[in-house]
């Protein structure tokens, strides 16, 4: 800034999760140009967003893509366990199998996915291969036959998790399957089109801002 110009006031922000996880609040970000708020990225657990507190451990990572005025729209960004949730899973006697995977989605997203089994008692090294080809196989068939926003409810909800689990019991005894962790490694660029539709001209504090509208399911 030169000297003499007289500092931006910063502006508030909410930003909502997409449709697909309905549409709820993540919260406030302020900025005095929402440009820099595009990019921005915005973390809440599956129990903010389901009212289910057995989710409270799932964390979950949304981008901002677009602002129109006040209302930021986000698409999911990746998710992962807390800490100390995995290691509340760890048995000993055990075995922990980890896969990870890069996939490309149905519309184009590029994402790495990571896999987990843990077995009720402890395998051979061929048989972990075994599960990791499971794994592997479950991951790329669902990416491709699968849209970002559907392969992204299949991963948080557990249904990718369960196709993996049932069909590793042909392999290993497991106590245990669950998809850990992602990210989205590539937006399709035609998403990133007009991040910004419309400037805030008018600065807005706590006490005086009004609810923003929620985009549009």
């Amino acid at each position: 800034m030169r000297k003499g110009e007289q500092k931006k006031p910063k502006q508030s922000y909410i930003a909502y999760a997409p449709p697909y996880f309905g549409s709820r609040e993540l919260g406030e970000t302020w900025s005095s140009d929402p440009e820099k708020v595009v990019g921005r990225v915005m973390v809440t657990s599956l129990y903010a967003l389901t009212d289910d507190f057995t989710k409270q451990y799932l964390l979950l990572k949304f981008k901002i893509i677009r602002v129109k005025g006040n209302v930021c729209e986000t698409l999911f960004y990746g998710h992962e366990y807390g800490r100390e949730f995995l290691r509340s899973l760890v048995r000993r006697g055990s075995t922990r199998i980890d896969g990870i995977f890069d996939v490309e989605t149905r519309d184009g997203f590029k994402m790495r996915i990571q896999a987990t089994v843990f077995t009720i008692n402890r395998v051979s090294h061929s048989r972990q291969k075994a599960v990791r080809k499971v794994m592997k196989q479950v991951i790329e068939e669902a990416a491709q036959r699968l849209t970002h926003d559907q392969l992204a409810q299949e991963m948080v909800l557990g249904k990718t998790a369960s196709d993996i689990f049932n069909l590793v019991k042909k392999i290993v005894l497991p106590r245990n399957a669950g998809i850990i962790k992602s990210k989205v490694l590539k937006i399709p660029d035609e998403l990133l089109k007009e991040p910004v539709q419309q400037m805030v001209t008018q600065p807005t504090t706590q006490k005086e801002s009004e609810q923003p509208t929620p985009p549009a399911q």
